[in-house]
């Protein structure tokens, strides 16, 4: 299992669109191969910045079967117009916890 951090911005005033965004967007992860959870956090110092957490069996499953599938662009649909900038995407696994 891997987690993929997305580091996310957006514009002012585009929070709960946001919000509401990633929401709608949650049966479109679910729905992807080797998707098994999608979690958002919002900073609480810093009203603009989120960070999306998702679960996948690995690497793979989100960098070429999800981005090339038609539901990243529903993704990208719901929440781009949101986007400051970019979002900062990595990928981590557990190594204590």
């Amino acid at each position: 299992m891997v987690t993929e951090f997305a580091e996310i911005t957006v514009k002012p005033g585009m929070e709960r669109e946001f919000e509401a965004g990633v929401a709608a967007s949650v049966p479109v992860f679910l729905r992807a191969a080797g998707c098994h959870g999608v979690k958002l956090e919002h900073s609480i110092e810093h009203p603009e910045h989120f960070i999306l957490m998702v679960t996948w069996e690995t690497v793979a499953h989100h960098m070429e079967d999800f981005r090339n599938s038609p539901d990243f662009q529903v993704w990208r649909g719901n929440v781009g117009h949101c986007f400051a900038a970019p979002p900062k995407v990595y990928h981590t696994s557990t190594v204590v916890g």
